[in-house]
């Protein structure tokens, strides 16, 4: 008995000594969580988004549930997540301070979590701690709501979960107003949702939802420090990021453009914020998802890129922006296409400026591919069933064998269509069109303007359906409503 309990006494001091334990290392995070043992930890940080997530330390669980993370150099700011078998996790937030301790239970990470050393992850988990109580009230209301399904207890469970709401309300707003210079306060302000008031009734005497939608915009980054680097080791920044970008701006250049230049501006000049700011919004419009966005890549690159305010590894890197930019300008839509210089199945040059129809589809594809051998005759379907309504195709393959071209041809009966060869092999349409791919479908007016390009050719006909609706539309007079005359007397 007596050995056992200076074994027991042992194991308790033991334990007391691994949280307690000081070290100069720039990092150390002692841990216990009861209910582990014999296992591992791993300590890792958010990456940009909310699914994914880097390691940067991993720990041995001990029998008494302890494990200590500890490393030779500070680690970068930002939220942190201890990983634990079964993807199971808690959060912690590294700033300057970055030795602690704590101790939880596996029944509840957030209910047992005591933190010591870290005033911030002190306050975080006191937060947490606040909310975890209304949600399990939030909890007791749904399983009452399953029993008792009446009107009259319904309307009682509701307005029960708007108090609690609102007492969720007032505890955040009240942690940010007694904690102002934690990062979990920013945390906060930065999650939190803009807080729109009753909007102005419209001309129809309807809400304005107009000025809903603006007023939300305008304050959507209110309590967002964009200036501070923290945010990307968390995933709050991408998604309202992303948010921001595609859904609350008009996917047009002019508008992306003005917003990318609208957020760059508010983070600090060569900051990481500032760079990856830079950097998202110029791959995202590298290779475009929406049609006659590609200029954004041009102003990205042009006025942080090739001016110097983005940093390239090389100046290799740099010569392939430059060189990607002088592609794309003569490209975007709206520009006059480049006129081809190609011939004919018997070698006979064709007249580009001779092509009358009112819309033309310039197909560029190789005979040997695989998507194009399938999209070709689904383009043909479609220019076969509008024959006779001003529509051409003018095909154009990119590879070098004229055998090829014109099996291809014969193969998928495509004797309707303008047939265009390179007989001299001096194209180079990679550079000159862009053809980095095959197919690449482009789709010209009458004037041959660019109104279409990067179009899946088995979609190029609901594109140009579409526009010429869209044309139509505004083309139509708009109706007036004319004022009925009055009655003659008498009548």
């Amino acid at each position: 008995m007596k050995k056992l309990f200076c074994m027991a006494l042992l194991g308790i001091l033991s334990a007391t000594a691994l949280l307690a334990q000081t070290t100069n290392k720039p990092y150390r995070i002692s841990g216990q969580i009861k209910g582990l043992r014999d296992t591992s930890v791993v300590l890792a940080h958010w990456y940009r988004s909310g699914t994914q997530y880097i390691p940067k330390d991993t720990a041995k669980i001990n029998a008494q549930g302890q494990f200590v993370f500890e490393g030779d150099k500070a680690l970068p700011q930002g939220l942190y997540l201890v990983l634990t078998p079964k993807q199971r996790y808690m959060e912690f937030i590294l700033d300057d301070q970055q030795t602690f301790s704590f101790v939880t239970d596996t029944t509840n990470f957030i209910r047992s979590m005591k933190v010591t050393g870290s005033r911030e992850n002190e306050k975080f988990y006191e937060y947490q701690q606040s909310l975890a109580t209304l949600y399990e009230e939030v909890q007791a209301i749904e399983v009452q709501k399953k029993m008792r399904n009446d009107a009259v207890s319904a309307a009682l469970f509701q307005k029960q979960q708007n108090e609690l709401a609102q007492k969720a309300n007032q505890i955040r707003l009240d942690f940010v107003q007694n904690n102002k210079g934690l990062f979990a306060t920013k945390l906060l302000e930065a999650s939190a949702e803009p807080n729109v008031p009753a909007p102005p009734k419209a001309a129809n005497g309807r809400p304005d939802s107009l000025w809903t939608f603006n007023y939300y915009k305008a304050h959507y980054w209110d309590g967002f420090d964009l200036a501070d680097d923290r945010f990307l080791l968390t995933p709050v920044y991408q998604r309202k990021l992303e948010r921001y970008m595609k859904e609350l701006t008009v996917q047009q250049t002019d508008s992306i453009t003005k917003e990318a230049d609208f957020l760059i501006r508010k983070t600090k000049p060569g900051s990481d914020m500032h760079l990856y700011t830079i950097y998202w919004i110029t791959s995202q419009y590298e290779r475009p998802t929406v049609l006659g966005t590609d200029g954004v890549f041009i102003h990205m690159a042009e006025k942080y890129y090739l001016s110097g305010v983005m940093p390239m590894s090389d100046s290799t890197a740099l010569a392939n922006v430059r060189e990607k930019i002088n592609t794309l300008k003569p490209l975007l839509i709206g520009k006059p296409f480049p006129a081809l210089s190609v011939s004919d199945t018997l070698r006979r040059p064709i007249n580009f400026a001779s092509l009358k129809s009112d819309y033309l589809i310039v197909f560029f594809y190789d005979p040997e591919c695989g998507h194009c051998r399938t999209a070709a005759p689904l383009l043909k379907k479609y220019t076969d069933a509008n024959k006779g309504k001003g529509i051409d195709v003018l095909a154009v393959p990119v590879s070098n064998s004229p055998e090829s071209w014109k099996k291809f041809i014969n193969e998928f009966k495509l004797q309707n269509w303008i047939h265009g060869y390179d007989f001299t092999f001096r194209t180079d349409f990679r550079h000159r069109y862009d053809v980095f791919t095959t197919p690449q479908v482009y789709v010209l007016d009458k004037s041959r303007t660019i109104i279409g390009r990067g179009i899946p050719a088995e979609q190029a006909g609901d594109f140009l359906d579409f526009y010429k609706r869209q044309l139509a539309a505004k083309a139509a007079p708009a109706t007036v409503k004319k004022e009925a005359k009055p009655a003659a007397k008498g009548k």
